[in-house]
């Protein structure tokens, strides 16, 4: 991957989880994660994913989800509709859900919330389900309108630069648990909505 993008745009920054971040001072900047979901691959369960993104002065304009076994890709472009192709069907597009009570919750892993799991439950607590699992496979759920919110916590850059043109094309919004825009330099606490109205019931949920 690193060698490809450095053939074509050999003016471009690439940063990835492995080998680091090469030529820092470059506008562009390629952000990969080759393998998301890693205890996913190893035990065989298709929900680990190829990330792609692509940062203009950090702020992520394109965004790739690959799922290699199942066939299936999203490609979100900022300000454009997010492109979805997949062996099993379904359609680009969050789905309206107004009200807690009736939002699918998903998250990859409890242990991954450390220390912010206290405010984790309090918006488990409230809505209608919850599911674990999920990797990056759980956003581009979330941008077929199949889960709602996607909350996490020590995300890295690589975890969710290419995501947020995929949720942000599909009409959802993604932010940090005070709802405001991710950072490269954030704490890694990441929030995924299909339906932007219920970023202030959620926010509340997270800070109370």
């Amino acid at each position: 991957m690193r060698a490809v993008l450095a053939e074509r745009y050999p003016g471009h920054g690439i940063l990835g989880e492995e080998f680091g971040l090469d030529r820092p001072e470059a506008r562009f900047r390629w952000v990969l994660d080759p393998i998301d979901g890693t205890r996913a691959f190893i035990t065989g369960r298709p929900i680990f994913g190829t990330l792609i993104g692509l940062l203009d002065g950090g702020h992520p304009i394109l965004g790739v989800i690959d799922q290699p076994i199942t066939r299936e890709r999203w490609i979100g472009v900022k300000g454009r509709q997010t492109a979805f192709r997949g062996s099993f069907g379904g359609r680009i597009g969050c789905r309206a859900c107004a009200s807690l009570d009736q939002a699918e919750l998903s998250c990859t892993s409890p242990e991954l919330l450390g220390p912010h799991r206290g405010s984790w439950s309090r918006l488990a607590a409230v809505v209608g389900r919850t599911t674990w699992g999920g990797d990056c496979y759980a956003y581009g759920l979330l941008a077929l309108g199949q889960i709602d919110i996607v909350a996490e916590a020590g995300l890295k850059l690589w975890d969710w630069a290419a995501l947020m043109p995929v949720i942000e094309g599909a009409g959802g919004r993604m932010t940090d648990w005070e709802g405001r825009p991710l950072r490269p330099d954030g704490d890694g606490r990441a929030l995924a909505l299909g339906d932007p109205r219920l970023l202030p019931a959620v926010v509340a949920c997270l800070s109370a």
